[in-house]
């Protein structure tokens, strides 16, 4: 059975490192970018994502939302420099990219399939991991099956492996005549070396994907049950294409809580798949998911990315000071706090934390750090011993000397 769609995006998100000493400089490309523009959340504007995290994590991710109308006005008349050291004093800040044509490509040479990009954010923290996030969208398609094969192909266009046929995706318009143009972009946007980032063993190689699907009633309600759909969507939440035999749901998280919605959570992957029997499911639903649920997304896998790098600096023992003050700048202000108090926004992210192994790496780290200081404190402490072992026999040779002097005399 062709299951037919309703309404349908995808964002696909890559991960990529500034050096931390040269982040106010990439703030200064950025700024000084005339299609890049800063990001100003506004209570009014964006009232979902004001409501849905904690005071805490609202003000690390969208500090821009404290900022008073006067000093939003006032920042924009700063040198770019003096901006850019402001806001490199954020924990988070959030770039608009501007693409004065969206952006039409299609797959395959002949019948392809056709999209656009809707929207492209830049999310940098100023530990300088940051975030290329793409929404796309395809167009002149019901097919279900072509989300399922352009998912597989677009979150792979970044892929070194010979066997991958870019030719496969064409971007048809002025500004980016082939897919490598595409690529050039991403590299020129994030920075062509991404060693660091490689060297905390995350993929680079392919797009993150997020991605929400709303599917006609005919194919999902009360007269057609799941099952009869189950092996689709499966594909749908493991990012394979609608050729691959799967019948298996290991490695995945589903958040099953509405009747005919189900959110799922792999290592790779972040899915909504929804039936149009519910009219919130292609109203409000697609809105909450491309907002709070995907600055929720960002932040577990910056958190990810963060104890990854973290346990590598730690290795750097000229460095162990410095990285503990982080460490512990970064519990303090992010790890211990909830990050929401919606109920299906704690689970969603207890799934993620379950599936990114952040529990795991968090305590890896803290281990690391125990045990050093215990190491340093032993070293330490065997110095000082030596030290005064030294002192006492010093004196105790003078004191012998001292005592044939006086016998001598």
């Amino acid at each position: 059975m062709e299951l037919k769609t309703k309404y349908q995006y995808t964002y696909f998100i890559y991960p990529y490192m500034v050096k931390e000493n040269k982040y106010t400089k990439y703030l200064i490309k950025l700024l000084k970018n005339e299609n890049c523009k800063l990001k100003l959340f506004e209570k009014q504007r964006e009232p979902e994502v004001y409501a849905y995290f904690t005071p805490k994590i609202r003000n690390c991710m969208f500090s821009t939302f404290n900022f008073t109308k006067k000093q939003k006005e006032k920042l924009k008349e700063l040198p770019v420099e003096t901006e850019a050291a402001i806001l490199a004093e954020n924990p988070c800040t959030i770039f608009e990219y501007n693409i004065e044509n969206e952006i039409q490509g299609k797959v395959e040479e002949k019948d392809g399939i056709f999209f656009r990009i809707q929207k492209l954010e830049i999310i940098c923290f100023n530990t300088g991991i940051c975030f290329l996030s793409i929404k796309t969208s395809i167009e002149d398609s019901e097919k279900f099956s072509d989300i399922l094969n352009f998912n597989y192909k677009f979150k792979n266009i970044n892929s070194l492996n010979e066997n991958m046929n870019l030719n496969n995706i064409k971007i048809q318009t002025d500004t980016y005549e082939n897919i490598q143009d595409f690529i050039n972009f991403i590299n020129e946007l994030t920075g062509v070396n991404q060693i660091e980032i490689q060297n905390i063993d995350i993929d680079t190689q392919k797009f993150l994907t997020y991605s929400y699907a709303c599917i006609e009633q005919s194919n999902w309600s009360n007269a057609i049950q799941f099952d009869n759909i189950k092996s689709q969507y499966i594909k749908f939440v493991k990012g394979l294409p609608n050729d691959d035999n799967v019948n298996y749901n290991c490695g995945m998280k589903i958040i099953d809580k509405w009747n005919y919605a189900k959110l799922g959570v792999t290592k790779q992957s972040v899915t909504l798949f929804s039936s149009s029997i519910d009219l919130n499911n292609y109203t409000i639903f697609p809105q909450e998911f491309e907002s709070k649920y995907l600055y929720t997304y960002i932040l577990a896998l910056y958190i990810r990315v963060y104890l990854k790098s973290i346990n590598i600096k730690f290795k750097k023992s000229n460095m162990i000071k410095k990285n503990r003050k982080q460490f512990l700048e970064f519990t303090k202000n992010i790890w211990i706090h909830e990050i929401t108090n919606e109920d299906i926004g704690t689970l969603y992210f207890n799934y993620l934390k379950e599936v990114l192994e952040l529990d795991d790496l968090y305590l890896n780290v803290k281990n690391e750090f125990d045990i050093f200081y215990k190491e340093l404190n032993i070293e330490k402490n065997t110095k000082i011993s030596i030290a005064i072992a030294v002192m006492l026999g010093l004196i105790l040779i003078c004191n012998i000397a001292n005592l044939l002097y006086f016998r001598n005399f």
